[in-house]
């Protein structure tokens, strides 16, 4: 068994089980901890930061859009120290949905607080594995590299998206009407963040467990 521990930081237990799940597939050890309770990295081998509500406006200077959902403090307080501990150890962190939004706003990035012609990045309730539309991936980039071809066909469930990109990160993958789907910050070892939900499409599309595999990859020191 590996001994590769991966902090899973959440605040809705029923949210939980496919990002436990895809970490398990990719011979990980899930480490889940409620945001309510002390968290911390030490023990951890990597971070996994998961979807959820809206951040907070507030952290990157601008006032609630009327679409904006009520931010958990609480969980973007948390949150935002892990990945402080994380860039600090250099622990790898694999990013996903609010997570690419978190890890762009604790770097100096904006987000646009509502897409308002995004219904294709709003997925229909269901079936949560379902590809409904492409992601260009950008060459040279970590992404690129665990994917190995320029698109992916993936889900998507969200209605805000990057608007500034961090100063220190890359965008690695666009969609079809130019909203960022991932980024990653060049100057880490594993730094790596997607729009989209792989831990659900991994039983159905076994290129998305790549990402987990890379990043437990990553967790060994040269």
């Amino acid at each position: 068994m590996s001994s590769k521990r991966v902090l899973v930081p959440y605040n809705e237990p029923s949210r939980v089980p496919p990002y436990e799940s895809a970490v398990r597939a990719a011979g990980l050890v899930p480490v889940l901890m409620n945001v309510r309770e002390p968290v911390t990295l030490d023990g951890c081998d990597g971070l996994l930061l998961t979807g959820g509500v809206d951040i907070s406006p507030a952290l990157y200077g601008e006032k609630p859009h009327p679409e904006t959902q009520t931010p958990d403090e609480t969980r973007d307080r948390v949150e935002m120290h892990l990945l402080s501990e994380a860039v600090e150890r250099d622990v790898p962190v694999l990013a996903i949905c609010r997570g690419l939004q978190l890890l762009n706003v604790f770097h100096g990035g904006t987000l646009v607080q509502h897409l308002e012609n995004g219904d294709v990045h709003r997925q229909a309730q269901g079936d949560r594995a379902a590809a409904v539309h492409a992601v260009h991936i950008c060459p040279d980039t970590k992404l690129f590299g665990i994917a190995r071809k320029d698109r992916w066909d993936v889900n998507s469930r969200h209605h805000q998206a990057v608007a500034s990109v961090a100063p220190n990160l890359r965008v690695s993958a666009v969609a079809e009407d130019g909203v960022v789907e991932g980024i990653e910050h060049p100057g880490r070892r594993f730094m790596l963040a997607v729009q989209w939900h792989p831990e659900d499409q991994v039983p159905r599309y076994p290129e998305q467990l790549e990402l987990f595999r890379a990043f437990g990859n990553a967790m060994e020191r040269p």
